[in-house]
């Protein structure tokens, strides 16, 4: 019969040699600021991501962000799908609210006599009206700026005293927002590179969204874990069992964040909101596996009575081994399907899934069981050592 338990060592090397890199990898994380290690999502971060399309192909992300540093906005540029190039810095705002400023004592305005022809008033829409040196200036940046063009209104003498209403973002042909911050970098971009055509999308999420998603994340996480580990103690009335699963689960865990780790480092792949979605889904997928072996375990005890613990569990393995992994393969052989075909927007939930089931059918054969055979042997040892004898436990 073939012994999995005696090459426990091997098993146990091997997930080592995969955890010891993602963790370093995701240490390295917070100590160069998020240079290297797990790239978050602005899901996750707060900012703007913005995906815009040049007429000219030729424009490259690093062209894009050397004209986002200088107007001094630090920013990440990659190309994406069908020519666009996402942008990803601070939050941008899409509107600039107009500043008002009193009328002096004694003009028209203040005196309720109407204002002098020629000069701006805000009309009852809140749509500002153009004022004749705005209306004659060919530039694009005062022709595409209602913001701007409000602002010179509420300076101007014969503008009302109250504020008008902000003007909602407008775009303009071809879909490219003309408003505020974004605005006024689309107009920079393409005075130094071309016209943009389209806008396929343009995103902003504030910082205090972002750290309540990340909190959200981690207790989900959390308080997943725990509930397993209570429920596995009182099902097979052994914190062992419990404990031992736990382990597997935060391998598992421990091997998905890793290899994102490593990912996000060389190749800028990110995390976004689905990736908490896609953990808790493995955690479940990982302790399934683990209660079928160990539920073979609780069996085997009860009709091997008398039976060396660790042959127990190496015999329990080898019979569960056939049905953990073909279950497992027709979960990954439709995961691979879809990150090869799906839509890039779920592409690093699908990886995701893809790593921790993999991960999670391993932990469960060759890292929980063994684990739970080790302590037994630990425990016994104790127990000779401190002059008892070897205590065989009661099934469960």
């Amino acid at each position: 019969m073939l012994d999995l338990i005696g090459k426990r060592r091997w098993f146990f090397l091997f997930s080592g040699l995969i955890v010891v890199p993602g963790l370093f990898f995701i240490i390295l994380g917070p100590i160069t600021g998020g240079k290297a290690g797990l790239q978050f999502s602005i899901d996750y971060t707060g900012g703007t991501l913005w995906e815009i399309h040049f007429k000219d192909p030729s424009v490259t992300p690093t062209q894009v962000q050397g004209v986002l540093a200088s107007a001094g906005y630090e920013s990440q540029v990659q190309s994406s799908s069908g020519g666009y190039v996402v942008i990803r810095t601070v939050p941008l705002g899409l509107i600039e609210g107009p500043t008002t400023t009193p009328a002096p004592s004694g003009s028209p305005a203040a005196s309720g006599s109407p204002a002098p022809s020629g000069s701006a008033s805000a009309t009852p829409s809140g749509s500002p009206a153009p004022s004749a040196s705005a209306a004659a200036s060919p530039s694009p940046a005062a022709s595409g700026s209602a913001a701007g063009a409000a602002a010179g209104a509420s300076a101007s003498p014969g503008a009302s005293a109250s504020p008008s209403p902000s003007p909602s973002p407008t775009p303009v042909p071809g879909g490219v927002t003309r408003t505020g911050e974004v605005g006024t970098l689309a107009t920079d971009l393409e005075a130094k590179l071309g016209p943009i055509d389209a806008q396929r999308s343009l995103t902003t999420v504030g910082p205090v969204i972002s750290g309540e998603l990340t909190q959200q994340a981690i207790v989900l996480v959390i308080i997943g874990s725990l509930g397993i580990l209570a429920w596995m103690t009182l099902r097979f009335r052994d914190f062992r069992f419990g404990a031992t699963a736990l382990v597997a689960l935060v391998h598992d865990v421990i091997v998905v964040v890793g290899i994102f780790a490593i990912l996000g480092t060389f190749f800028k792949i990110q995390v976004d909101e689905l990736f908490i979605t896609a953990m808790l889904t493995i955690i479940g997928f990982s302790v399934h596996d683990t209660i079928v072996v160990y539920d073979r375990i609780r069996e085997n005890r009860a009709r091997h009575a008398g039976e060396n613990f660790t042959a127990i569990v190496n015999h329990s393995i080898l019979q569960t081994l056939a049905r953990s992994i073909n279950t497992s393969l027709t979960v990954i052989f439709t995961l691979t399907a879809l990150l090869l075909f799906a839509g890039s927007s779920i592409q690093t939930f699908i990886l995701a899934l893809l790593i921790g089931i993999t991960s999670g059918t391993y932990s469960s054969i060759f890292n929980a069981a063994p684990l739970l055979t080790l302590w037994e042997e630990w425990e016994e040892r104790r127990r000779v050592a401190a002059g008892g004898r070897p205590v065989r436990r009661p099934a469960s």
